[in-house]
């Protein structure tokens, strides 16, 4: 029941608002308003308070009942105007592999010349990251997202909500922007990449086979094996970052989704992205070869995600 009643309150509120366009700034029409728990023991209280006052014809209790009644009047105005003005200037997802928690980054801005405090981001019902947004300042949240399998992920909806101050009452609203997250298929599979190499006959690579030289140091990734991770610099409270090779020894190698005919088409497309992956981590220039879909060989963060991109959409471009 609470589910069938949450899609409908959802369609209800899709269709009173529409598709929004980011940058947002949330007016007062699109915002609810209700007590919290709290809250509401706090009214009952105020209830009681006013029978007694009322029953033993009490001034004193009287006079407490109504100012404390002020007081929650002024509060959901507090709460609602915590909300009203914030602006959602942009939302972005980046790729992450499946079965790994994405990572949506929304960044809210406060044209008003008062901080405001506790506004609260989610994807949909998930939990919520709170954040303070400074007076005439922006602030950036990321959001976890759950990626269960490859593809295009649509995020239908953001949540924020704010229950500052007291936490009597929660102002929320709805941001349906058209939100997208590309997920890659996890890199997993047990089978050593191909031997064979890409280079003509009697060419021979520019340095000793297997004796890559160190080149630089770069953040680390989903996907990067723990063993390229500097951990020397990691110990000395520096971020965690990834040792790359130059590609003296590399291989030229090519991966071919028609030659692991044993598997079927997602373990071939995960085998395919553990090979993309540490050919890249090895500094190899690779290429892939999918149905309808050739990739030369190349290597670098670009190719790297053109090759992964390639996997995560395979079969889904017609579906």
């Amino acid at each position: 029941m609470r589910q069938f009643l949450r899609k409908r309150m959802a369609d209800w509120v899709r269709r009173r608002q529409g598709v929004d366009t980011l940058p947002l700034t949330l007016q007062r029409r699109r915002l609810y308003i209700l007590p919290t728990r709290a809250g509401l023991g706090f009214l009952v209280l105020l209830l009681f308070m006013l029978i007694a006052g009322l029953n033993y014809a009490n001034s004193l209790a009287l006079f407490l009942t109504f100012l404390l009644g002020g007081f929650v009047m002024v509060t959901m105005q507090l709460c609602h105007r915590n909300l009203l003005g914030t602006t959602v200037y942009a939302a972005a997802a980046a790729p992450t592999f499946a079965l790994r928690p994405g990572n949506l980054r929304v960044t809210l801005g406060n044209i008003s010349t008062l901080p405001r405090y506790g506004i609260e981001s989610a994807v949909s019902y998930d939990p919520t990251l709170a954040t303070d947004v400074p007076a005439q300042g922006r602030q950036e949240v990321d959001l976890p997202v759950a990626a269960a399998k490859r593809g295009i992920l649509t995020i239908d909806r953001l949540r924020l909500t704010s229950s500052h101050p007291f936490g009597l009452f929660r102002a929320w609203t709805w941001v349906h922007a058209p939100l997208e997250m590309l997920v890659y298929p996890r890199p997993h599979g047990s089978l050593s990449m191909p031997t064979e190499s890409g280079r003509k006959s009697g060419v021979q690579s520019r340095g000793e086979a297997g004796a890559d030289e160190w080149h630089s140091l770069r953040p680390f990734r989903d996907g990067d094996s723990p063993r390229q991770v500097d951990w020397k610099a990691y110990a000395r409270e520096a971020p965690l970052l990834v040792k790359e090779y130059s590609a003296a020894g590399a291989e030229l190698r090519v991966f071919h989704f028609d030659r692991l005919p044993n598997l079927d088409t997602e373990a071939r497309l995960e085998q395919l992205a553990r090979w993309v992956v540490d050919a890249e981590e090895h500094g190899d220039r690779y290429g892939l070869e999918l149905p309808g879909v050739h990739i030369a060989p190349d290597r670098g963060t670009d190719h790297r995600h053109q090759c992964l991109a390639a996997l995560a959409l395979h079969g889904l471009r017609d579906a």
